[in-house]
């Protein structure tokens, strides 16, 4: 498989200071319809700017510290009844890199809104080993990955 088959992407492993992971729930969704942010890169943007930009867009806040960045692409495959239907069937998943960031604000800043066009309909803070329980199937390897690339963050 060649990496022009997935979308680029990233993905935001926010933490609080308690060491928990902000996770939200995808609207429409019924099943595994918890993840952490994440989101494409828009044009030229570098992958930075388009982490920033969608931890706002998502969650409403700009209150962090960015702790690390992934140092792979790390991917994702959509499964086969999902690959015609999302993007416009021009991608077969996502290729993403992973920033770990500290949350800096309060609960309180946190706005599921921001944008206009809220992806998720609840949110909350887990632990890793909950995150893996609620995520969809096919990310769970991936998460994994994030998991142990970030884990020190997560320790007290």
């Amino acid at each position: 498989m060649t990496t022009k088959l997935y979308r680029p992407g990233v993905g935001i492993m926010l933490i609080n200071a308690d060491r928990h992971i902000f996770m939200g729930r995808r609207i429409g969704v019924a099943v595994g319809g918890w993840q952490m942010p994440q989101g494409g890169i828009d044009g030229q943007e570098d992958i930075r700017s388009a982490a920033l930009r969608e931890l706002h867009e998502e969650v409403g806040i700009k209150k962090v510290e960015i702790l690390e960045v992934s140092k792979q692409w790390l991917r994702y495959d959509l499964p086969l009844p999902m690959v015609a239907s999302s993007w416009k069937g021009k991608y077969r998943g996502q290729r993403q890199k992973w920033f770990a960031m500290s949350f800096t604000g309060l609960d309180a800043d946190i706005n599921l809104d921001a944008s206009g066009h809220p992806e998720f309909d609840a949110w909350e803070w887990m632990l890793p080993a909950r995150c893996l329980q609620e995520i969809i199937s096919f990310k769970k390897s991936l998460y994994e990955s994030v998991f142990a690339e970030f884990g020190g963050w997560l320790s007290p």
